[in-house]
């Protein structure tokens, strides 16, 4: 009797004829994700997916996958001989080993294997028959269990699993092309994060630092940010980008309230630049709409002006509330609310305006050097990269 996880994807499997691509990403992300376990194996096979634990303990794996996107539900499972008195066995054990006790349950047996002598209505009466004479404080309910036992005869073994846990859902991160997420140090961007994470897309994360500005202090929060991501995206690169002139020219040559928006034109001709680069098909942002001036339509179409490229607002109809909790959930939030100040609330101005116009926009930039201020700061942007493993490796572009 060896002992196994059975994982369930949901939406994968209405993928028609790319259902083998997701797939396949999903194991690849699943082996990694585990790749600190000695002898786990995974394995794909009759529309079936399982996880082999060769003596590693469940419990810890079992939590791992719950932070993989494509699993839906995580059974842990046992493998036995398609013997009749061995499935017994097996699911009387699995049915006493459940913590707490169960008071109800019923079988539902599948054979697979046609030669098995016996039929499913004939397994679930013999193994709910054994079960019943060997437990106590326990019945059977068909309609209503609070276990559910499944068996799976087939010629090569019987699975046997009831305990359901849910998986995070969504597709696996890498099916969905690449994304540049614009990476603050606040509650939002991460979140966003997260959720383009579970829609199937690889991560790439750019900052931007204002030091002496902001701190080093800052940076390494984002950096922090960024390392408790990996847990959801396996890796991310973060592009750290030098704001410093920028912000300077911007507060000297241009109207206090235009800051901001000014501002985070520069960051998207920056971060579409950087996208160019490392393959990201889009831009991702933690703008949720109407949460602070600078997030209203009429500023995110004076912002969008500046590129051709997508930007996906996956917080856009969330309140503070409920991105807190979702923070809360996915362990950014304590990092997130650390009192070290990005360059976004450092240059906050007393009255940013809250429609600002593109045509005047455009004309406040004409008192910069746009295209250089961008290619300086694309040509020092360094990168930082993160893997669950905590290594880093730095270098820069060029």
């Amino acid at each position: 009797m060896s002992g196994l996880i059975l994982i369930r994807y949901g939406e994968l499997a209405l993928k028609g004829k790319n259902r083998d691509q997701f797939e396949n990403r999903l194991i690849q992300n699943i082996r990694e994700k585990l790749s600190s376990f000695a002898g786990i194996k995974v394995k794909k096979t009759f529309g079936r997916m399982f996880v082999e634990l060769n003596g590693q303990p469940m419990e810890p794996v079992v939590e791992e996958l719950r932070e993989v996107f494509g699993v839906v539900g995580i059974s842990p499972a046992t493998e036995v001989e398609s013997d009749l008195d061995k499935i017994r066995e097996a699911a009387l054990e699995l049915v006493q080993g459940l913590e707490p006790r169960p008071r109800t349950f019923k079988v539902i047996a599948k054979r697979a294997w046609k030669g098995f002598p016996h039929t499913s209505q004939e397994i679930n009466h013999l193994l709910g028959s054994h079960i019943l004479k060997n437990s106590e404080g326990i019945r059977v309910d068909v309609h209503q269990p609070e276990l559910a036992l499944r068996v799976e005869v087939r010629r090569e073994g019987t699975y046997l699993y009831g305990r359901d846990l849910s998986g995070p859902g969504g597709l696996p991160v890498g099916s969905s092309g690449r994304v540049m997420l614009m990476l603050s140090g606040g509650i939002d961007s991460p979140v966003a994060a997260y959720y383009v994470l579970k829609r199937g897309a690889a991560l790439e994360a750019v900052h931007f630092h204002s030091y002496p500005f902001t701190s080093e202090r800052a940076r390494q929060k984002v950096e922090d940010l960024a390392q408790i991501l990996t847990r959801y995206a396996g890796k991310i690169r973060l592009h750290v980008v030098p704001f410093t002139e920028i912000q300077t020219q911007i507060r000297e040559k241009c109207p206090s309230s235009y800051m901001i928006t000014i501002m985070r034109r520069f960051m998207v001709r920056i971060s579409e630049e950087l996208a160019w680069r490392n393959g990201a098909l889009a831009l991702v942002t933690g703008e949720s709409l109407g949460q602070v001036a600078s997030q209203t339509l009429e500023s995110m179409n004076a912002i969008n002006d500046v590129t051709r490229m997508p930007i996906l607002r996956p917080l856009v109809g969330m309140d503070k509330q409920e991105i807190m909790k979702v923070s809360r959930g996915i362990g950014t939030y304590e990092t997130s609310i650390l009192p070290y100040e990005d360059c976004c609330t450092v240059f906050q101005p007393k009255s940013p305006v809250t429609r600002p116009g593109v045509e005047r926009s455009r004309e406040l930039e004409a008192a910069l050097d746009v295209e250089r201020l961008v290619r300086d700061a694309v040509e020092a942007t360094e990168c930082v990269t993160f893997n669950r493993e905590t290594m880093k490796e730095e270098f820069t572009y060029f």
